[in-house]
């Protein structure tokens, strides 16, 4: 008889699996994502478990009523090709049915996505390096520890970004360990955001919001400097050519390219102030 295959909620538990399998797929998650990830959806990780042993993943993270955003899907190597990743992800897909539904696609699945209803709406390309020191922000600009901003006012400007509110997400995000938030303010408010995590190989700054060019590019300096000692990764979106432009002067160079991929309407969104996305897994 063949070995029963079954699909379920994450525990706790497998996020640290999870993380384990990203990494192995080169994928660079955050030291500490997982349980910033886990706390804000704690429902929307689903493992596939063949003989009780967990073969395949998939995220399919609920933001508000209307969006959400899949990643994480993953089979073992030496079980693709078999069937198990397509059902878990149409066990995921259908926990985000109804709703508009992003993702960042590797170039090798992209065409499965596209069989799946989903477009392509711009690429973002990691650049890796390390940014000049000291870069000063423009005149009447301070950049500030982002914790020590009202929190209403960080969560309606990271709303400008992206699709949905996400409150829970971003007050964990910028308060686990190993993270350095810094906020631009200026006599108009807030500026810019940037949050750079520790991870296995490059540090990763994300997200990167900013006004101008020379906001983002205090930021990206200011939260380098507090990474440990390896290079700085942001994945830049090309829908924002200055972010682009941005990257290469600061000595940064591509080094992995995904697709954001969208079913249903997509999400309008502060294009020109979108410097770096704030994760591949979770948008």
């Amino acid at each position: 008889m063949p070995n029963p295959f079954e699909i379920t909620a994450a525990r706790a538990e497998d996020i640290v699996t999870l993380g384990a399998w990203a990494h192995e797929e080169s994928w660079n998650p955050g030291l500490h994502d997982g349980a910033v990830f886990f706390a804000t959806d704690p429902g929307g990780f689903l493992f596939g478990r063949l003989d009780g042993e967990p073969v395949t993943s998939v995220s399919v993270v609920r933001y508000g009523d209307a969006y959400g955003f899949l990643g994480f899907y993953l089979t073992r190597p030496h079980l693709r090709g078999q069937g198990y990743g397509l059902r878990t992800w149409q066990a995921g897909t259908a926990r985000l049915a109804g709703r508009t539904v992003g993702l960042d696609g590797v170039p090798a699945q992209q065409d499965n996505y596209r069989r799946s209803g989903f477009r392509t709406c711009w690429s973002n390309a990691r650049y890796e390096g390390t940014p000049p020191p000291d870069i000063a922000p423009p005149p009447g600009t301070t950049l500030i520890d982002a914790r020590s901003v009202p929190f209403d006012l960080l969560a309606a400007y990271d709303r400008r970004y992206f699709p949905a509110a996400r409150d829970t997400f971003l007050a964990a995000w910028i308060t686990a360990p190993g993270r350095t938030a810094l906020a631009a303010v200026g006599d108009g408010g807030l500026q810019g955001l940037a949050v750079l995590r520790a991870c296995r190989a490059a540090s990763r700054i994300g997200p990167l919001y900013a006004d101008s060019p020379a906001v983002a590019a205090a930021l990206v300096s200011a939260v380098a400097a507090t990474a440990p000692d390896a290079p700085v990764a942001v994945d830049v979106p090309d829908i924002n050519p200055a972010a682009v432009r941005l990257a290469g002067e600061l000595g940064l160079t591509p080094s992995f390219d995904t697709a954001r991929m969208y079913s249903g309407p997509e999400p309008v969104i502060d294009r020109p102030g979108l410097y770096g996305v704030t994760s591949l897994e979770l948008g």
